[in-house]
């Protein structure tokens, strides 16, 4: 069974920490090697270990398909060129006063979504960036869409109050089918407590049994 329990800094939250797509996973450098070797053989993928913008709170900041990565405005040569060396993924530094792009988009390799209060050129350069089609929508009437779901190409789970209309969007953009759940013994801000890909799913440590079956049935990586 493709799904495991984790913690980063002995923290369930491991999505406000690390990202990931189906080619890397980004981790802070803190993070032991013999933990970056967990995470890489789970979800097969290569690891990279950086900051963003000298940030742990990678996940919050960033938002990445298999076609490319967003980063804040403060992220750094430095670590820019740690992802880019790692992968043939796009990156693009964002130049807005906008900064936790992680929170705000919400991407598969189908499609993405984001918080309506983004700007048409944002959105543009987003869509670019990701090779995708990207539209505003809301999830569960809130734009923290990025916080509020986790999307992979097999499926996405969403805040347990994602509103009929808003499934449609999100099945019509994914391309998969859309279920809800939480992490961490209820927490409703999925992302933040779990890291998901079309291989398997890490969950935060303090997730349920229960919480573990639907997340399993809706990122279809049980077998």
């Amino acid at each position: 069974m493709p799904l495991f329990l984790f913690d980063v800094f002995g923290n369930a939250s491991i999505g406000v920490y690390s990202l990931v797509n189906d080619e890397i996973a980004i981790v802070p450098p803190q993070v032991p090697e013999s933990k970056r070797k967990k995470v890489e053989n789970w979800l097969n993928v290569k690891v990279v270990a950086t900051t963003v913008g000298k940030s742990v709170i990678i996940g919050a900041l960033a938002c990445s398909n298999s076609n490319g990565v967003l980063l804040p405005p403060f992220a750094d040569e430095e670590e820019i060129e740690a992802i880019k060396s790692a992968s043939d993924l796009n990156v693009t530094v964002m130049d807005t006063k906008k900064t936790a792009y992680g929170n705000m988009v919400l991407a598969n390799d189908h499609g993405a979504i984001v918080g309506p209060g983004l700007e048409k050129e944002e959105v543009n350069k987003i869509a670019d960036t990701l090779g995708v089609e990207t539209i505003p929508c809301k999830i569960a009437g809130l734009p923290y869409v990025g916080a509020l779901a986790t999307a992979t190409n097999k499926g996405v789970l969403a805040h347990p109050m994602l509103k009929e209309e808003e499934r449609k969007v999100l099945e019509d953009v994914f391309n998969v089918p859309v279920d809800v759940g939480t992490v961490n013994c209820g927490i409703p801000y999925v992302s933040t407590g779990m890291l998901g890909n079309s291989t398997g799913a890490v969950v935060g440590l303090l997730t349920t049994g229960p919480e573990m079956f639907i997340i399993g049935q809706a990122l279809d990586v049980v077998r």
